[in-house]
């Protein structure tokens, strides 16, 4: 069976030495700094799920391409069937983990991968497939975490990249030889890449024939010469850094989602890592095909998950506090669960009506226009269950005092006595119940909700060029017997 133990996958990344910095240093241990650390708990959790009988149906799944059980991380969907499966492993890593699984984005780079190489190799006789199906083998076989890379820093958005004065404002490729390509650039909000095995990279957007030094997908491992990771830094990350008790967090194990720009300089990638090199008129499919996937994952199956934990803390605060047959309180906890299972049908309607793309490539695709209605019905949504989950918890989430006073013995007997709300579970547990709130609605979450997979800008122009009105015209032709033809 091709999986690893969260031991044995520790042990894994511990041969690796990637060049991390953090709030001004550098950080010399990923394993040993309170922030990195959380991606690797989370991807930890990922390989102990696949593992565990009441959860192994979840996280994983045969693969015909090793004839092995494999982490459904490493899988590409083949079948409808496979795309619920993928929807479902969404929202189970999200509302156990509360953060990232940080497999995600680069699960949603193979199916763009396989499709898209496919496709190049059937139209211009390229060698992309094959060496990408070489690569997964190798990802399978050895059950490697991989992250997924596309945004970049970009310029002037109303130039091309060849007008722009820095040229390496997107990812570029500076040589080529005999052995492969040497690429300079960076990507920016990459989640949490320097605590996986691999990183492969798509392009951001659509190239022109004189951009084709732009288009490029390849794959290194995460510690490659040249690469360098500078994280996100924000109050949530100075907390951590400075907590005696990792329990006094709203995420003690997981914590917030990290994020990292990735600075390639003139970092070697031989050719068999390399999938797309120059056919500009593949970018943009590749990166639409990534979209459709990674839209159903952050729209209807992972925010899914984070709601159910926020509806969760909810609906313990209510109970807390008494307020369980307040009629608003009620009411606000039913909006909440309409909008998450709105954000779920959405989701699962995505796999349900997925397609293979292309014909005969055997690589299963969401419904784009579903996806991105899920993606965009989310981003509003994931808005309003903060509201609520605010309303709800009230002003104590963001007033409310370090849980290190529970043992301080001058302040202890005072918020036991005016933090208990006269219920009779611990204070301790009502104080953790509200911190987890404040993770949530003073976080991070909404604006990476919004952003993440694409502001809903691009989801509303994906839908705008997608749709297609034949259908609903004919039915008013027919209805109404109309004889014109617009």
């Amino acid at each position: 069976m091709a999986l690893k133990t969260p031991e044995e996958f520790e042990t894994s990344l511990r041969t690796r030495s990637p060049k991390v910095f953090m709030n001004g240093k550098r950080v010399e241990s990923i394993f040993e700094n309170p922030n990195t650390r959380t991606v690797l708990e989370s991807n930890k959790a990922s390989y102990r799920w696949a593992l565990d009988p009441e959860y192994s149906k979840i996280m994983t799944c045969h693969s015909p391409l090793v004839n092995d059980t494999v982490n459904r991380y490493t899988h590409v969907s083949s079948s409808v069937e496979d795309l619920v499966a993928k929807a479902e492993a969404g929202t189970f890593t999200a509302e156990n983990l509360g953060t990232c699984i940080y497999r995600c984005a680069g699960y949603d780079a193979f199916h763009s991968l396989a499709a898209t190489t496919w496709e190049m190799d059937r139209d211009l006789g390229t060698k992309y497939h094959h060496r990408f199906l070489d690569y997964l083998k190798m990802v399978q076989i050895e059950d490697l975490s991989v992250a997924g890379a596309l945004t970049e820093p970009r310029g002037h958005r109303m130039k091309r990249a060849i007008d722009w004065p820095d040229p390496y404002l997107a990812l570029k490729v500076i040589e080529k030889n005999s052995k492969g390509i040497v690429v300079r650039g960076a990507k920016i909000n990459i989640s949490g890449a320097y605590a996986c095995h691999e990183l492969v990279v798509l392009p951001q957007g659509t190239r022109t024939e004189e951009e084709a030094d732009y288009a490029l997908a390849f794959a290194v491992p995460s510690d490659a010469d040249g690469i360098t990771y500078v994280c996100q830094y924000s109050p949530y990350s100075a907390e951590r850094d400075l907590a005696e008790d990792l329990h006094e967090l709203g995420n003690p194990v997981f914590g917030q989602r990290e994020t990292a720009m990735v600075v390639f300089d003139n970092v070697f990638v031989p050719w068999e890592r390399v999938f797309h090199c120059g056919e500009t008129p593949y970018s943009w499919n590749l990166v639409s095909r990534f979209a459709r996937t990674h839209r159903m994952t952050c729209g209807g199956t992972c925010k899914v998950g984070f709601m159910n934990q926020i509806i969760g803390a909810c609906k313990l605060i209510q109970e807390y506090k008494g307020l369980e047959l307040v009629p608003h309180i009620n009411e606000e906890l039913t909006e909440m669960i309409v909008l998450r299972e709105t954000g779920r049908a959405c989701g699962l309607a995505a796999a349900r009506l997925g397609t293979e793309d292309p014909v005969g490539s055997g690589v299963f695709l969401p419904d784009e226009l579903m996806g991105n209605v899920s993606k965009l019905n989310i981003g509003n949504a994931f808005w309003r269950v903060m509201a609520l989950a605010g309303d709800i918890g009230g002003g104590l989430i963001v007033t409310m005092p370090s849980l290190k006073e529970l043992k301080n013995p001058e302040t202890k007997r005072y918020v036991e006595e005016f933090f208990s709300f006269g219920s009779d579970s611990p204070t301790e547990d009502i104080l953790k119940t509200h911190k987890l709130l404040q993770n949530w609605t003073a976080g991070q979450h909404g604006v990476g909700t919004w952003h993440g997979a694409g502001p809903v800008m691009a989801q509303k122009i994906m839908i705008e060029r997608i749709a297609d009105f034949e259908h609903e015209k004919n039915l008013v032709r027919k209805l109404l017997n109309l004889k014109g033809t617009s």
